[in-house]
């Protein structure tokens, strides 16, 4: 729950939050359909907020044998219609540790530039 929940605090607190790293996620579909549209709204409505708050909007997969990579691609096909302004990022391995082990290191570089 961990990309979920930096999703859904992240996103509607941006004022609060100028960096978000999202690993190994995506509103789960069709379970989440409630909130990921509500998501979607909100952030639709805030697209020119969230692109000026976030300075990094980092979201990362384990590649397609991610159990959360449909998830993802359908989430990044939402922002890339909202025009919300993202960086992705893959590295093999799955829904695991190494693959979120990699994340962190790359997405920590970009909070001390």
């Amino acid at each position: 729950m961990g990309g979920i929940q930096t999703l859904y605090v992240g996103i509607n607190n941006t004022d609060m939050f100028s960096y978000l790293g999202v690993f190994s996620s995506g509103w789960i579909q069709p379970m989440q359909n409630n909130t990921a549209n509500a998501q979607y709204e909100f952030m639709k409505n805030n697209a020119d907020k969230i692109n000026s708050n976030l300075k990094e909007f980092w979201i990362a997969m384990g590649g397609k044998e991610d159990i959360a990579y449909k998830n993802c691609q359908a989430m990044l096909s939402k922002f890339d219609e909202m025009k919300i302004r993202y960086t992705y990022s893959e590295y093999p391995g799955g829904h695991t540790w190494p693959v979120w082990r990699n994340n962190l290191y790359n997405f920590a570089q970009l909070l001390f530039r």
